[in-house]
């Protein structure tokens, strides 16, 4: 799962209120959960720490859920250190909010047919919206996109150049234990997932922020 939080300033800017930020991570954690289900079901990969959860998954066969949250663990320091304590404690929200959600949403909903490109762009389209409602509200993911914040920061590591060679590592590696055919449709996935994000999280175009 990519793309790199990057939050708009802007003088004028609202604040946004706490039940705001609530709603948005209820919403933005059950469009990205939904997501990695028809991924799930489909059998597809995803990129960052969510991909590498979803890898460990078709791997070893330990839920989504808790690989995703426990992956995640390592990365809150670098949270606090790079974006501080508002962020950090948002995006432990989402990350715990999107372990739970994960596992209970194939309970809530049964899949009989999946067409497997549908569930590429579908799947990438919803966590593509997911990231961009916490984008807005300063919460992301965790995982590799704080790590490449941080290396750009400290050693002048492009972010978009590492979270890359990440997401192609995952890729690369997902070919020995996904069909070929399922890691071209993730690739499509991620494509419509990353020009969402491309094309609605640029500067001026959303003035809120908390």
């Amino acid at each position: 799962m990519t793309g790199v939080a990057v939050t708009d300033t802007n003088s004028d800017s609202v604040p946004h209120g706490l039940y705001e930020d609530v709603l948005a991570l209820l919403t933005g954690t059950m469009f990205v959960a939904l997501g990695l289900v028809l991924y799930t079901h489909a059998g597809l990969i995803t990129g960052s720490s969510a991909g590498l959860a979803l890898l460990i998954q078709y791997v070893t066969g330990y839920g989504f859920g808790a690989v995703f949250f426990v992956i995640n663990l390592p990365f809150y320091y670098l949270a606090v250190k790079r974006m501080g304590w508002p962020f950090a404690i948002r995006t432990f929200a989402a990350v715990a909010l999107i372990s739970v959600l994960s596992r209970l949403t194939p309970d809530w909903i049964g899949i009989g047919l999946l067409n497997p490109l549908y569930a590429a762009i579908a799947g990438g389209g919803l966590m593509g919206m997911g990231l961009l409602v916490l984008f807005r509200h300063r919460a992301g993911l965790g995982g590799f996109n704080i790590l490449a914040l941080y290396l750009q920061d400290n050693y002048g590591i492009r972010a978009g150049y590492f979270q890359l060679a990440v997401d192609l590592t995952i890729l690369v590696v997902s070919a020995f234990y996904i069909d070929l055919d399922k890691v071209a449709l993730s690739v499509v996935g991620a494509a419509v997932l990353n020009l969402i994000i491309a094309i609605n999280h640029r500067p001026g175009r959303y003035v809120g922020m908390s």
